[in-house]
């Protein structure tokens, strides 16, 4: 995102964007991490109008989306007043995520007030909550002067938008859809998300570009895999959230990872259809010595072994190579260790859901 985003849209747009929101209506918006779909998460016609858009389970919850309170001369910002509308109870905990992370890209769940619309939660009594760091986002939020309910600004189960023109391209029948350009998303995958309505300990629901420990680091609160609770703990009690069904941010083309050196076994597994591939390689790594293979047209895709870059170019990649025609793109399966865990988790998500299938959309 360029420093000077802000300018790409004047007050005035972002005033339009304010009213439409009041008026029940959906406005796309640019976040840090992929672009919103944005409704008044008071308003259940207009969330209900959400899931319609994009297709989307209406028992799958959605994050409220929170301005920041105004700095101004204070050491300590007060989010007290600004969260008490939305969560029953904030801990310690809590407060030191928050005032650690945000605004940015981390997602907090809550048991939630009695008053939150359980369209929005997908019936469970726990609210998803996060202050996008975008400075439209902020601006945007600001002036509506309440949260915003904003899933990925995409058909449900598909590649999540990085930039405008990939909304515009997701949405083309929905002509009147306001959408406010922000540039390119700067993280590029969706947020972190952490539990911590269950009590004492804080659980990790959706690995992000935040990690267990530069939370640690930060703050002194472990971050618990969902597996590391014995099950008397928790239970199957965790919450649900969203981008944690098995299939997600699929493009319709067959995506297959592949491990270290392994590319040419990876092809010759799927032999009888392919004959266009798309290859991903590590900027790191030499050319790939693709032996002769006639039947195969292999283009190799330069991708970066860095895993903020990677991130940040993982949605824009899938969604150019899925316009491209090939029958197979292969990506290399990414490093272990935690700073690729969320890349790792979109990468598995989109590869199941990957590939026609009966409900993939047509102008895809």
């Amino acid at each position: 995102m360029s420093s000077d985003s802000r300018s790409l849209q004047s007050s005035a747009v972002i005033d339009e964007a304010v009213q439409t929101l009041r008026n029940g209506g959906l406005v796309a918006i640019p976040t840090e991490t992929v672009y919103g779909l944005a409704a008044d998460a008071k308003n259940p016609e207009a969330i209900k109008k959400i899931f319609t858009a994009k297709g989307r389970p209406s028992n799958h919850p959605l994050i409220v989306h929170l301005a920041a309170p105004d700095k101004f001369d204070q050491a300590q910002v007060d989010w007290l007043p600004i969260l008490t509308p939305w969560v029953r109870d904030l801990s310690e905990q809590a407060l030191k995520l928050i005032e650690a992370f945000w605004p940015g890209p981390l997602t907090l769940v809550f048991k939630k007030d009695k008053s939150v619309l359980s369209e929005l939660t997908g019936g469970q009594d726990t609210v998803a909550i996060r202050a996008p760091s975008h400075p439209i986002a902020q601006e945007l939020l600001r002036k509506f002067k309440g949260g915003v309910v904003a899933p990925s600004a995409n058909r449900f189960g598909k590649v999540s938008p990085t930039s405008a023109t990939d909304v515009r391209n997701e949405f083309e029948g929905m002509l009147d859809l306001m959408v406010l350009d922000g540039g390119d998303c700067e993280v590029g995958i969706e947020s972190t998300i952490i539990d911590l309505s269950s009590g004492d300990k804080a659980v990790l629901l959706r690995p992000g570009a935040i990690t267990p420990s530069e939370i640690f680091a930060k703050t002194g609160v472990k971050v618990y895999q969902p597996g590391e609770l014995d099950d008397g703990q928790l239970g199957n009690d965790l919450p649900k959230v969203s981008g944690s069904l098995k299939a997600h941010y699929a493009p319709t083309t067959p995506l297959r990872l592949y491990q270290p050196g392994r590319v040419l076994d990876a092809l010759s597994e799927f032999p009888d259809i392919k004959s266009r591939v798309a290859v991903a390689v590590w900027d790191s790594e030499s050319s790939l010595v693709l032996e002769d293979r006639p039947s195969t047209d292999v283009e190799e895709v330069i991708v970066s072994s860095d895993p903020t870059t990677f991130a940040s170019r993982l949605y824009r990649s899938l969604r150019d190579l899925d316009q491209q025609g090939w029958d197979l793109i292969l990506f290399p399966e990414p490093p272990t260790g935690e700073e690729w865990d969320g890349v790792r988790d979109r990468l598995q998500r989109a590869c199941f859901g990957s590939g026609p299938s009966s409900s993939s959309h047509d102008s895809n």
